[in-house]
């Protein structure tokens, strides 16, 4: 028998209604405040899930296989569900729940809705997932704000079709790939709508191997995402061809160190951003959101300073900002 509370992990976390803008996702839905959720703001670790669960159709795809490989190797045991429902996630309160599913991991095969593309001005031609769910807990996070059940991170384990998948897509986009303005940058796929890739990274490989495919991929097409973590060492002198642009999610101090619990601290983050810049990958801020703080002047004034002592010297950079 069904438990009344089990999730169905294969079913998306935010709902689809692309016919209703999101400034970020091209959605939009009913959102809560999560200021009695979150808990407080804190350094990050590398996210170790309590609990990791595989659905028998993830089992089935060698990326599936891997990842299982990939968290079992870290002394991480995976649980293997009869089915795509998974029990034991709420709890008797909200927070209760909340905590619950933000330590889980599903391994699961992505629902056609999230394969069927779609577009995402003005960031990028289009939107692929490669996972859903964040084990960070910004306070303003608008995934967080928006999801229709417990928020258990989902990551895909077809990834190989997923990526299979996109040249159906190459040069249909208009926000790059069709505009004159910025044909340069080929048709954009943006990975990173619902999740953190860096977050996610060490536990499923996937956005290495997303960025192996772009740089193989004969194709005038480029790969973006953006993170609030600094782990990234796997990327450092990955063959990249200069088609994934990397971009960091960065606040000032008060407002990161308040509101982004369990993400990398700012400077770390430019630390990153200036390792991957020396290592020829295009890079990017995204700096929001702007919070007027009484002192917001001079806030401001110092995140900016930090991050043009972060690129200094930098030879040949491609950076950009929003």
């Amino acid at each position: 028998m069904t438990s009344p509370d089990a999730v169905d992990v294969d079913q998306p976390l935010a709902v689809d209604v692309p016919a209703a803008p999101h400034d970020a996702s091209g959605e939009r839905v009913p959102t809560r405040d999560l200021a009695s959720l979150a808990p407080p703001a804190r350094s990050a670790r590398r996210w170790t899930p309590s609990r990791v669960v595989a659905t028998p159709a993830a089992l089935e795809h060698p990326h599936g296989q891997r990842i299982v490989a990939q968290v079992e190797a870290q002394g991480i045991e995976v649980e293997h569900l009869r089915s795509n429902r998974l029990s034991g996630v709420r709890g008797q309160t909200d927070r209760e729940t909340y905590a619950r599913a933000k330590a889980t991991m599903a391994i699961v095969v992505s629902p056609p809705s999230r394969r069927a593309l779609q577009p995402i001005a003005p960031s990028a031609d289009w939107r692929v997932d490669l996972a859903e769910g964040c084990p960070a807990h910004c306070q303003y996070c608008y995934l967080a704000g928006s999801l229709s059940g417990p928020p258990v991170t989902r990551v895909y384990a077809d990834l190989d079709d997923i990526l299979d998948g996109l040249a159906a897509y190459a040069g249909r986009g208009t926000v790059t790939s069709r505009n004159a303005r910025r044909a340069d940058e080929g048709t954009t796929f943006e990975a990173s709508c619902y999740t953190d890739p860096l977050a996610l990274e060490h536990l499923t490989g996937s956005w290495r191997r997303a960025v192996q495919h772009f740089a193989g991929w004969d194709a005038p097409v480029q790969l973006r995402w953006t993170t609030k973590y600094a782990d990234v060492d796997t990327f450092v002198g990955l063959p990249h061809a200069g088609r994934t642009r990397v971009r960091f999610s960065v606040n000032c101090g008060p407002v990161s160190e308040r509101f982004e619990g369990g993400t990398a601290r700012v400077p770390d983050r430019l630390a990153a951003l200036r390792r991957l810049a020396l290592d020829g990958y295009p890079v990017g801020l995204t700096i929001a959101p702007i919070i007027a703080l009484p002192d917001w002047r001079e806030r401001y004034g110092e995140l900016l300073d930090q991050v043009r002592a972060a690129v200094d010297g930098v030879p040949e950079l491609d950076l950009t900002a929003s």
